[in-house]
């Protein structure tokens, strides 16, 4: 808690709430919008504080009826704003975790960053093959809705996202 002149306000730095292997392993995310659903697998294994954190804000319901905010054609479509335009987050951060072993490929999923170890809850999806610095954790990939993600647009919203089993 910051104590200056007699003011409380919470000093929330870091994200603590690693979920046990049950609670992240096989799962994927759903995420329905009026153009159709997405759904991806997530990457417990390889980056398990992004897929806890993500995780532990869709049970939440933090991302229900956000919007994506960024689309660079070609590029990536970006959400997980709840001010809707790219400032915005859970009120934490938390590390990165940074793999040599996977690239930047169409329908990866990772945590957008405004720097090293500033993860939130804002992530993109990537629309093509990109050589991007190895700066931003991917944290899953898209299994279903590909055609869905090359439609969003900015403003279109995430009616909502759910947490599934994953398709044995």
């Amino acid at each position: 808690m910051n104590t200056d002149k007699n003011v409380l306000t919470p000093v929330v730095s870091s994200f603590s709430g690693v979920l046990s292997a049950e609670q992240i392993q096989n799962k994927q995310i759903h995420i329905k919008t009026a153009k159709g659903d997405i759904v991806f697998e997530l990457f417990p294994d390889t980056a398990p504080l992004a897929v806890s954190n993500f995780v532990s804000l869709t049970d939440q319901g933090f991302y229900n009826g956000l919007s994506f905010h960024r689309r660079e054609e070609g590029f990536v479509i970006q959400g997980g704003d709840p001010n809707g335009n790219g400032t915005g987050g859970p009120g934490y951060t938390f590390a990165d975790e940074l793999r040599d072993d996977y690239t930047y490929q169409k329908g990866m999923v990772a945590m957008a960053n405004r720097g090293p170890d500033t993860n939130g809850s804002q992530f993109f999806i990537m629309l093509a093959d990109y050589p991007l610095p190895k700066n931003y954790t991917i944290f899953g990939r898209v299994i279903l809705g590909m055609d869905v993600v090359s439609q969003i647009q900015v403003g279109d919203k995430m009616e909502s996202v759910t947490i599934e089993a994953k398709a044995q």
